[in-house]
């Protein structure tokens, strides 16, 4: 990173700034704008997050918002309703509150004598979300988003359920916001209401896992800000990224082939991070490409950003399986248009073990529920430790959290897998996996995994989906099977960009479980699969395509100088798998403890530190337990506040346990306490 600091424009900074909103809640911003904006306003642009401002986000928003704000823009850093210093409470995400006050937020931006009335939203995650879906909402001054890491559709492609199966994010994630939705907020800021504020959102702020739980269905409630509903709404121009080893892959060339505006795309090899910021690298010069978007869309700039490929990916290389990267070697490659007419489908049959030649039509067997008759049965019933080693749904790369060397996972799969290649093989997009099946039970999962394996037999993972069979055809309305009849199921695996070498094999893996990444059906199930019937396609990009960039297009990544933090305590990071050969215990165990942090420039000590443990016995399905418990601490001469919150999620074959509780200290004086024992139905889950 190339810190700078002599940029076009002098700046000021406007630490809490407070905008009404129609109900009377006020919510606090921080501002960056040029000193010339006085007298000549500028566009605002608006970042609009849960993470408090002042302290948890401070260092990272010091890098990016001074220096946009340097080229000539009003940067504005919103904490939404009940967050930072903000009033109200946060009792979910994307709730229709929330996204009427951004709309609010950004007519009072629009409004002030420092902004030319022209506004656009960035974000990365949260933040990106909120942007998409603001924009769907067309506000009148909102003219362009910048997006990174997020999802289009929330039911079927976020942290709660992929391809109906539930995630452990799930529980982790809900974990995080109810413990950043009951931080307080700081006194040095609201003064003397900081204890009512901070009891307002103690008392009405639950466990977020509840309501995400008891909707295991697609329903109106995950309809709701889900852009993929209807694209036709974005009306303004969208700039997308994200990464390969984040969750958030595919949503990048889902906007690009469904969105009927100027669209660029941007996929990297990061984790869930700013691509400036990008892990596993190269990190790019986000910030330089950021600017030029703003310059076109907001100040009518003629720049050319709309020139070259509508997407720019990072074609990766085959690497040795570990749990973390420091850079992932490959090239960047560019297409014209998305979905791109040079990448092709290419359908491979599934064999016995083998992923046997496509024909030369591309064409395999017909397949489908009447052809019973044909093709040898396969089967598989996995234990339940398939899955110890698939790392974190979205990478987040600390504690090291990708996946590590599939061959143990692949003993308890059905496993495919080609001849060693004769040639490079390179993939674009998403593969899919077609399967004619059968379960001896009524509820049943599939995890299917695309792995690259190299000469020695070591296996790294390249791609993953998973899909509740029983949602086969309709994740509104699922389905119980019924044992022993035959059903066709498309499973399908996230975007990716990936070289398979000369030499190396593509291995097909299929197993009835992954837990922990996801919550295991009530009771193990013997999947049969068909061959012949059965295929797998991958998208191919032809080697010989020029890749239509340079070899490096873009900049050294640029920003300003961060903020100053001391450490007072070291960070903790760990990820431990463990295995107790005596009572079969199984065990994942993860710190992420970032350690006290001292914020100079407001004298304020911050701790984090969150702990998830997941657990199983055997072959025991129902006796999958998760838990997730965090600490957040903020500290000042005579101010000591800290708020500690525990979620249990356990099971039986027929519902669901959540025991949760929520603590409030100052100092060592417990001032709250809140225990919640819930009940939620499975839904054939």
């Amino acid at each position: 990173m190339r810190y700078v600091s002599n940029l076009p424009y002098a700046t000021k900074e406007e630490e809490d700034v407070r905008i009404p909103m129609p109900d009377g809640v006020q919510l606090s911003a921080r501002v960056w704008r040029p000193t010339s904006s006085d007298n000549e306003p500028v566009p605002a642009v608006l970042e609009y997050i849960p993470y408090r401002k002042r302290d948890l986000t401070s260092v990272r928003d010091s890098m990016h918002h001074p220096y946009i704000a340097g080229h000539g823009y009003a940067c504005v850093r919103v904490d939404l309703r009940g967050t930072g210093d903000s009033e109200g409470v946060l009792r979910d995400e994307y709730l229709e509150q929330e996204q009427a006050d951004a709309e609010a937020v950004l007519a009072w931006l629009a409004d002030q004598p420092w902004c030319d009335g022209t506004t656009g939203m960035m974000g990365l995650s949260w933040g990106a979300f909120a942007a998409l879906q603001v924009a769907a909402r067309q506000p009148p001054s909102l003219r362009a988003v910048v997006i990174a890491s997020f999802t289009d559709d929330r039911h079927a492609d976020d942290m709660h359920y992929m391809g109906g199966a539930m995630l452990s994010d799930n529980l982790a994630e809900a974990g995080t916001m109810f413990a950043y939705a009951t931080c307080p907020p700081d006194p040095a800021v609201v003064g003397d209401r900081w204890r009512e504020m901070w009891h307002e959102r103690l008392e009405n702020t639950g466990p977020w896992v509840l309501p995400w739980l008891r909707h295991q269905r697609r329903d109106d409630y995950w309809r709701h800000a889900s852009v993929a509903e209807d694209y036709r709404a974005v009306r303004c121009p969208v700039l997308a990224s994200s990464g390969w080893a984040d969750g958030y892959s595919n949503a990048v060339t889902r906007l690009l082939g469904n969105l009927d505006v100027p669209r660029k795309g941007l996929i990297g090899p990061w984790s869930h991070k700013f691509p400036h910021l990008g892990e596993p690298g190269p990190a790019i010069g986000y910030l330089q490409e950021v600017v030029r978007w703003w310059d076109h869309w907001l100040k009518g700039v003629d720049n050319g950003v709309m020139d070259g490929p509508m997407l720019r990916t990072w074609m990766q290389d085959s690497v040795p399986p570990s749990t973390s990267y420091e850079e992932r070697p490959g090239r960047w490659v560019s297409e014209p248009t998305w979905p791109s007419p040079q990448i092709h489908p290419v359908t491979y049959p599934l064999t016995r073990h083998r992923i046997g030649a496509p024909a030369e039509d591309g064409t395999v067997g017909e397949g489908g529920d009447e052809s019973v008759g044909g093709g040898a049965e396969m089967t598989v019933r996995s234990p339940l430790s398939v899955g110890q080693f698939a790392g974190k749904w979205a990478s987040y790369n600390a504690p090291p959290d990708l996946p590590y060397d599939q061959r143990e996972e692949d003993g308890g799969s059905l496993v495919f897998e080609t001849e060693p290649l004769t040639e490079r093989l390179e993939i674009l997009g998403s593969p899919t996996v077609e399967l004619d099946l059968a379960a001896d039970r009524p509820v049943a999962m599939v995890a299917a995994r695309l792995s690259d394996v190299s000469p020695d037999g070591a296996a790294t993972r390249v791609t993953y989906g998973l899909l509740n069979i029983t949602r086969r055809e309709s994740t509104e309305n699922p389905e119980a099977l019924e044992p022993g009849t035959r059903y066709r199921a498309t499973v399908q695996l996230n975007g990716v960009a990936q070289a398979f070498p000369p030499g190396h094999r593509v291995r097909l893996s299929l197993s009835t479980s992954y837990w922990p990444l996801a919550w295991p059906p009530p009771e193990p199930a013997l999947l049969s699969v068909y061959e012949g019937s059965s295929t797998l396609t991958l998208p191919v990009r032809p080697t010989d395509e020029p890749d239509g960039v340079p070899a490096d297009p873009f900049e050294e990544p640029e920003g300003t100088s961060p903020l100053s933090v001391t450490r007072v305590t070291a960070p903790d990071a760990r990820w431990e798998v463990k295995r107790d050969m005596v009572d079969y215990r199984a065990e994942l165990e993860i710190v992420k403890d970032q350690g006290l942090v001292h914020f100079d420039e407001i004298d304020l000590d911050v701790g984090r530190r969150a702990y998830e443990r997941y657990t199983s016995v055997a072959d025991d399905f129902t006796s999958a337990t998760g838990e997730s418990t965090w600490t957040m601490r903020f500290r000042r001469d005579d101010w000591d506040v800290r708020v500690e919150t525990h979620t249990r999620l356990t099971c039986d074959d027929t519902d669901f346990f959540v025991d949760a509780t929520l603590d409030g200290y100052e100092g060592e004086r417990r001032v709250f306490s809140r225990t919640w024992n819930e009940t939620v139905p499975r839904d054939l889950l």
